[in-house]
């Protein structure tokens, strides 16, 4: 076999690598254009003139730029009350979710415990089995009497099943020897899990708490089912619910009226823009707060945490 053969069939292989990243790198972008498209769109939707808007057409950029949804929304007092209840009621579920959901883990994860698996079997009956809105409602209603105060946002939330298997399968992972070396130094289990346990469940914890906030931040129901009348405990979803709701019905007033028309267009907004903007206020918030929780989403923390 000569020289020349040889390069040749090197040169095939060679080839073949540099096709795949390239066509990889295509699907990527294809990909990553169809994901970005619809954000983008709703983006500039929102910082568009609401009667220009109604045309439709309306790309990657406003053909008529506007501020006047945003305005709508932040020109308005009860926004930023509501802004501030929605903060905090995120704040201090997700506290108080993961301190005691990651302590019952840390319990229940004890093989030592001798009640963990009947506790953990009545837990997990709680997955399976639900009684419903109207008992949950008289619960909460009636019995407990949290309604029309902002504890309803807080105590119900405390504790997520799903989310005590998660960390709980991640402590089950960690090794025993830590929690062992440390009880022959003395330390109890309250010590151990605070100093040991607890910083190797950064990674977990972290990824419980963008669910646990998400979540939070996102409901409006219970705001509707038990606040509906205080207008200083409606959430921001819940506000920007309604404020869509009321725009649907000017759009409504608006085709049945000819001043109702002259009115919106005098506001130069439309419910069209008024939706695409409170789905980016709705959104912001989180997307500002996931960068940082992102570089978390990490495994392998307690490498080399143990040497043989």
């Amino acid at each position: 076999m000569t020289a020349v053969q040889i390069n040749k069939k090197a040169k095939k292989p060679m080839q073949q690598d540099k096709v795949f990243p390239i066509i990889n790198g295509i699907i990527l972008c294809i990909l990553m254009f169809i994901t970005l498209y619809p954000v983008i769109n709703t983006v500039a939707i929102s910082f568009n003139d609401g009667i220009d808007a109604v045309r439709g057409g309306i790309g990657l950029w406003p053909r008529k730029f506007s501020t006047e949804a945003y305005g709508t929304l932040l020109n308005d007092p009860l926004t930023w009350n509501a802004f501030g209840i929605s903060v905090a009621r995120t704040v201090i579920t997700t506290l108080t979710n993961l301190l005691f959901t990651s302590m019952l883990a840390f319990a229940l994860s004890r093989k030592e415990y001798i009640f963990g698996k009947f506790i953990t079997l009545v837990v997990v009956l709680t997955m399976y089995v639900n009684a419903g809105l109207i008992p949950n409602y008289l619960l909460i209603q009636r019995t407990l009497k949290l309604g029309k105060t902002f504890w309803v946002y807080i105590i119900p939330t405390m504790f997520s099943c799903f989310n005590m298997i998660v960390i709980r399968t991640y402590i089950n992972g960690l090794p025993e020897a830590l929690a062992e070396s440390a009880r022959i130094d003395g330390a109890n289990d309250m010590r151990i899990f605070w100093q040991i346990i607890f910083p190797l469940c950064t990674p977990v914890l972290a990824t419980v708490a963008l669910f646990v906030a998400v979540g939070s931040w996102n409901q409006w129901f219970d705001t509707q089912l038990y606040n509906g009348g205080k207008k200083y405990l409606h959430t921001l979803q819940y506000l920007l619910k309604m404020k869509l709701a009321t725009s649907m019905n000017t759009a409504n007033a608006a085709n049945a009226s000819v001043d109702a028309l002259a009115s919106q267009a005098a506001s130069k907004t439309t419910p069209i823009t008024i939706r695409c903007a409170i789905t980016v206020v709705s959104a912001l918030p989180i997307l500002v707060v996931y960068p940082f929780l992102q570089r978390y989403f990490v495994t392998g923390m307690v490498l080399g945490g143990v040497k043989g």
